[in-house]
């Protein structure tokens, strides 16, 4: 797993960082475990990997997140570079969440730790991770079996996933788009739009766009090919051009934010609900056959 060595990161900041972690355990994890054969139970042979993606390094590591490598090391050094705390980070997505949604898609989820929280804060929810990596979705995979957590993984392109459409009540996205062309950011949440059914909700958490426009250094700290696109960018114009209503962005902790939006309903929907709600036979109908349910 080669790595740049001149990078703010490397520079000054790994030294610290790797002080911290045990890299003899991750060394033996990482030699433990036959990565060709474990990402191939993930891994979509027809899947062609975006250019942006396979042409660019992240965190400075050589193939970026395509490698057992980036795998192993994503965690123990993550938990350290979102300040402050990565599950109070996390768990501010989950906590701007509405109502209860039964079928939840999380994008770009990489080793599955905002996942893994989205399955525990609604257990009866079908949950689904996808990402471009097969590499972290062994790792995904792995964490879910020892939290006893049943997700489904898929590998797969956030642009175009393949999932029917309207068939999710909540897609979720956790530090994505900052690692995204801008054009690619707004064709996932296009992808988004079809896939939520009318009233679901799209949430995404990342960096703050206002902060890293402020404090140029925040973008030279790790080698991010797109992030200074993302900086000057607004996932709020993003999300009102793929369609979303009541779109708001709410600062996380100065340095990460949550944009989320709702797919609206569509007018005569809500009037047709609205009259047989009305209706006797609907209230009669109640106990035996339930209640016609809404998106969440």
């Amino acid at each position: 797993m080669p790595v740049r060595k001149d990078t703010i990161w490397e520079r000054f900041l790994s030294p610290i960082v790797r002080s911290l972690i045990d890299e003899e355990k991750l060394r033996q994890f990482y030699e433990s475990t036959d990565w060709q054969a474990e990402s191939d139970r993930f891994r979509r042979s027809d899947l062609v990997y975006p250019h942006y993606y396979s042409s660019q390094n992240f965190h400075g590591i050589e193939g970026g997140y395509l490698n057992g490598g980036a795998a192993t090391t994503y965690d123990p050094i993550t938990q350290y570079v979102l300040p402050p705390n990565e599950t109070w980070i996390r768990q501010g997505l989950i906590d701007a969440i509405k109502g209860q949604p039964k079928r939840i898609l999380d994008l770009g989820c990489g080793t599955g730790s905002t996942t893994l929280m989205l399955k525990q804060a609604f257990p009866r929810a079908q949950v689904v991770g996808l990402d471009l990596s097969p590499y972290m979705l062994v790792m995904a995979n792995y964490k879910a079996q020892r939290a006893g957590l049943d997700i489904q993984w898929h590998h797969g392109n956030a642009e175009v996933t393949g999932f029917p459409e309207a068939s999710f009540d909540l897609v979720s996205a956790s530090l994505l788009f900052h690692e995204t062309p801008p054009t690619v950011a707004k064709s996932i949440l296009r992808e988004c739009f079809g896939l939520l059914k009318p009233g679901g909700q799209v949430l995404i958490l990342d960096g703050n766009q206002k902060t890293l426009r402020q404090v140029d250094w925040l973008t030279e700290v790790f080698e991010e090919p797109y992030i200074k696109d993302y900086a000057v960018s607004s996932v709020d114009a993003w999300m009102g051009a793929a369609g979303f209503a009541t779109v708001q962005t709410q600062d996380l902790w100065w340095v990460h934010q949550i944009t989320q939006g709702m797919k609206p309903i569509p007018v005569k929907d809500t009037a047709v609900s609205a009259s047989q709600v009305d209706t006797k036979s609907n209230l009669e109908d109640f106990g035996s056959n339930g209640f016609p349910a809404p998106a969440f």
